[in-house]
């Protein structure tokens, strides 16, 4: 074989090797990166179900709080105008 044949054989290889290894870095990063996306979902998802049943909490003593007291509308008669003065 030539001299030429041999360094082209030579680049060719070197550059098919750099191939597999770039992709196969690069698909490394990205599973990776979608591994943070389910870890940062799930966490989104624990929070959003949190929030929720603190939600239903106060609904509830809310409801139970207003079945024991009395409970008016303060915004309605600052609204109203007061008469006699």
């Amino acid at each position: 074989m030539s001299r030429a044949s041999k360094l082209t054989l030579l680049g060719t290889s070197l550059f098919a090797l750099g191939t597999v290894v770039l992709v196969h870095y690069q698909q490394k990063a990205e599973q990776d990166a979608m591994h943070q996306g389910v870890i940062r979902d799930v966490e989104q998802q624990r929070l959003k179900r949190e929030r929720q049943a603190d939600f239903d909490l106060q609904r509830a003593l809310e409801a139970e709080y207003k079945k024991e007291q009395t409970v008016r509308d303060s915004t309605a008669e600052m609204a109203a105008p007061t008469r006699g003065r």
